[in-house]
């Protein structure tokens, strides 16, 4: 099947012409009105620096629902410790760089400049959101994702402590939960997120359920200006 190829002026085609690697289309932009449309039917960006942007509806889906997040006994000890503050949207510019950083043993990465750039006018729009965890008032792990309906877009994560982004992540669930949010996009299967309870389903299950929660109210803004996102 060949690649759908975007100019800044088309639309998306259906996520079912996307490839058996799960590419849909390739170019185009990544101004928030094309990266909204894209989350809207189950696409993302993914690519490396040099490369056109290339977009993905995989299937399966890896995907966490809230309510069924796991915690392990030594996570509930550090929660309860109190090890790490976790905040909102308070710090995404620092977050979505500490996330651009390549990781151990590994030379790039796919956060690239125009990654950065769309993100941060995603997050001056109220959708992109950051999840920071801070110890002894530095910032010690977060990551970061899109807010739709009642779907949240998890793209990326970091730590410089051992929980950091662990600590970030389970609050984050825990308070999705609790706003009755149907499901945490995980994009692609890691054992890390896998070991926190998410899992596989099919993209048409997944398609299904984004569309239900689209119907729903988006809570866009800074979340840690609208009361809703209050951690301790």
């Amino acid at each position: 099947m060949p690649v759908f190829y975007l100019n800044n002026k088309d639309t998306f085609p259906p996520v079912s012409l996307a490839e058996e690697n799960g590419i849909i289309a390739v170019g185009g932009d990544l101004c928030p009105a094309r990266l909204i449309e894209a989350y809207k039917k189950g696409i993302f960006p993914w690519f490396s620096e040099g490369d056109p942007i290339i977009w993905w509806s995989p299937d399966p889906r890896f995907v966490l629902f809230p309510e069924e997040i796991k915690i392990s006994k030594s996570m509930k000890q550090e929660l309860r410790r109190r090890t790490f503050t976790i905040t909102a949207d308070t710090a995404f510019e620092q977050v979505i760089q500490e996330c651009r950083k390549p990781r151990k043993h590994e030379t790039g990465t796919w956060i690239t400049g125009e990654i950065v750039k769309g993100y941060t006018e995603l997050h001056k729009e109220g959708f992109a959101h950051s999840i920071e965890a801070w110890r002894d008032g530095e910032l010690a792990g977060g990551l970061y994702g899109v807010s739709l309906g009642r779907c949240f877009f998890g793209e990326s994560m970091f730590t410089k402590e051992t929980n950091a982004s662990k600590a970030a992540f389970i609050m984050l669930a825990e308070k999705l939960k609790e706003l009755d949010f149907d499901l945490i996009d995980c994009q692609v299967y890691t054992a890390h997120l896998e070991s926190l309870g998410a899992e596989e389903i099919p993209r048409d299950e997944f398609c299904a359920i984004l569309k239900y929660s689209l119907a729903k109210e988006t809570l866009r803004g800074n979340w840690s200006q609208n009361g809703l996102f209050n951690f301790n």
